[in-house]
């Protein structure tokens, strides 16, 4: 009995000394893993940095490549506009756009291509697998008026008309 008492403290012993010798390796690997993305962050600021830099010296050289034609004032408030308008579409090309749903070409209808082609990664077939129709209800072309049925079982004042966001 004397014998099991041993070995059972041994097996404790043991597993502690995994466990210890596990935590500190992911310990050290995360830590070098940390290490590595702050690095690259680091250098990804100084990108950026740089770049603005730059962009701003292609500002200055094009106010001055105007101020040989035109008076300062006139050259400043064009580089100004020219900026604003780069900026603006810069925002506008990083917004994200609304999906547009991926159907056949005309040409693809007309040969009738893509008819039962469905494979990973190729377009969405038209309705859901089970060929039941449309995957959702169809939305109302005109929102419930004030006092009907409808609108009264969504929850609208009937005092309100129901607007639609």
């Amino acid at each position: 009995m004397e014998g099991l008492d041993d070995l059972q403290h041994l097996d404790r012993h043991l597993v502690d000394e995994l466990t210890r010798v596990a935590r500190e390796a992911v310990r050290d690997e995360l830590r070098e893993q940390a290490r590595k993305q702050r690095r690259t962050a680091v250098l990804y600021g100084a990108s950026g940095a740089m770049a603005l830099y730059a962009g701003a010296a292609v500002a200055l050289a094009v106010g001055l490549a105007l101020a040989l034609g035109l008076p300062d004032w006139a050259a400043a408030l064009i580089t100004a506009a020219i900026l604003g308008i780069a900026a603006y579409a810069l925002r506008e090309a990083a917004r994200p756009s609304a999906p547009r749903p991926a159907g056949p070409s005309e040409a693809e209808l007309a040969s009738g291509a893509g008819q039962g082609d469905h494979v990973i990664g190729g377009m969405a077939p038209g309705a859901p697998p089970s060929g039941l129709g449309m995957p959702y209800p169809p939305v109302p072309p005109v929102a419930p008026t004030a006092g009907s049925p409808k609108a009264d079982e969504a929850g609208g004042d009937p005092e309100q008309p129901h607007h639609r966001t």
